[in-house]
């Protein structure tokens, strides 16, 4: 079965199915779908459920039922039903552990969805976007399908163009024993080298010393997360700590992608079945302690009113909600929190594979970010700080659908405009 033509491709084989769940569905798993005793405490915490006009099929504990099924029927399932799996955990679930939150006994839903993902890509389905981007991993290393030649081009370019705004810049590639290697997300060399060009700034500034990789390892996003493709996520975070290694570095580095940080920090560990040696520190934690210890200090703040995006990834399940409203104060006059925020916040919709899967889930994530929209503009911010590429392109399509009228910027962009430059980094002005 190939959902990525809309076609079954090849016959559903029930011993198969059977053969993957059973050794996978261990006391923990067994454990949740026993225990849950349909509360239904879960219902409201589901960014779906509310837009749905509170659909009970919305209802995280309900999406979960198909595991039961499964087993129950021993696997013997047609077409028609394995399509409603898919329909069910890739468009109705971004996987955000919201609900596990409230949930009285902490069963985790997306964990269990996550099963349901890695058996329908057992089976060879899963979304054309996700897809793509494995094979692009496989091939290019990075999802963007990117050339070496085309990634050191363009850090070379920044380099020259960044220069011209600070005296001495570097982006140093292949630095032995650099303190951190940074790591990115594919689309800012691909569609955003201005994200390249702020973050460099910003360690010029603040005196890191830090580098990029040449050869796979510097893209740290790994869609094949989302899909359960454990084979090829593996092989993405064991590129960067190769590369981590290789270099001698201490720490690597992420970009402003909430999934890349929860891949390297949090899951690669599992994946790899060793501890790596570096530890990842997200971009948030960065820019948080620069201004905080003054390696980066800023001429003013901002004068419009903010607000800031808690991505799952980055907060509910990366642990950073703290420093991520922290950094948000630091830049801003007039900061105003959603009501529900840190780990409470509710996701934009954007996570969990949506934004990649393209145009079969705009629909669906444009409708799920109904409540989120809602918070935005309750709190009458005209700035959002997001820092995570799937949340700020979900952020600013929210905006257009419900007229939000705001700006969703990275923190990045805002410290370039707000620190100070020191003076010996200032160009010569023109004679």
């Amino acid at each position: 079965m190939n959902k990525k033509d809309g076609t079954m491709a090849q016959e559903i084989n029930p011993q198969a199915i059977m053969e993957f769940l059973k050794p996978r569905m261990g006391m923990r798993f067994k454990t949740w779908m026993n225990i849950c005793t349909h509360c239904g405490l879960c219902a409201d915490t589901c960014h779906f459920y509310g837009p749905s006009g509170n659909d009970p099929k919305m209802v995280p504990a309900h999406k979960v039922r198909f595991l039961k099924d499964l087993l129950k029927k021993k696997g013997r399932v047609d077409r028609a039903y394995l399509e409603q799996v898919y329909d069910t955990i890739y468009h109705e679930c971004n996987m955000c552990r919201r609900c596990s939150l409230y949930c009285p006994f902490g069963i985790d839903i997306a964990s269990l969805i996550s099963l349901l993902r890695s058996l329908l890509f057992f089976q060879g389905v899963a979304p054309e976007g996700l897809l793509k981007a494995i094979e692009n991993y496989k091939v290019f290393g990075n999802q963007m399908a990117m050339s070496q030649e085309d990634w050191l081009e363009t850090l070379a370019w920044c380099e020259e163009e960044t220069q011209e705004e600070l005296v001495g810049l570097e982006i140093p590639v292949d630095k032995q024993g650099a303190r951190m290697l940074y790591t990115v997300n594919a689309r800012e060399p691909m569609f955003y080298p201005q994200d390249i060009m702020e973050v460099a700034k910003i360690f010029h500034v603040a005196g890191e010393d830090w580098t990029f990789c040449s050869e796979s390892g510097w893209d740290d996003t790994n869609l094949a997360m989302f899909c359960g493709d454990v084979k090829t996520a593996r092989s993405i975070v064991e590129n960067t700590f190769k590369q981590a290694d290789k270099l001698e570095v201490r720490h690597v580095g992420v970009t402003e992608c909430g999934h890349a940080y929860r891949a390297l920090r949090y899951e690669a560990p599992g994946w790899l079945g060793y501890k790596p040696k570096q530890e990842v520190i997200h971009s948030v934690e960065l820019f948080h302690d620069y201004i905080r210890d003054g390696r980066i200090k800023l001429r003013h703040k901002l004068k419009e009113p903010t607000t800031v995006q808690d991505p799952c990834n980055v907060v509910r399940n990366g642990g950073l909600a703290e420093k991520n409203r922290r950094l948000a104060e630091y830049l801003s006059e007039d900061f105003r929190p959603m009501k529900l925020q840190g780990n409470y916040n509710i996701c934009c919709g954007g996570g969990g594979g949506a934004m990649p899967m393209g145009g079969e889930m705009r629909k669906h994530r444009l409708k799920s970010g109904k409540l989120k929209a809602e918070q935005i503009r309750e709190t009458g911010a005209k700035v959002v700080f997001v820092p995570c590429h799937n949340c700020i392109d979900q952020i600013r399509d929210l905006s257009k659908e419900y007229d939000l009228d705001v700006k969703a910027i990275h923190f990045k962009e805002a410290i370039c405009e707000l620190m100070e430059i020191p003076d010996e980094m200032k160009p010569p002005e023109d004679e």
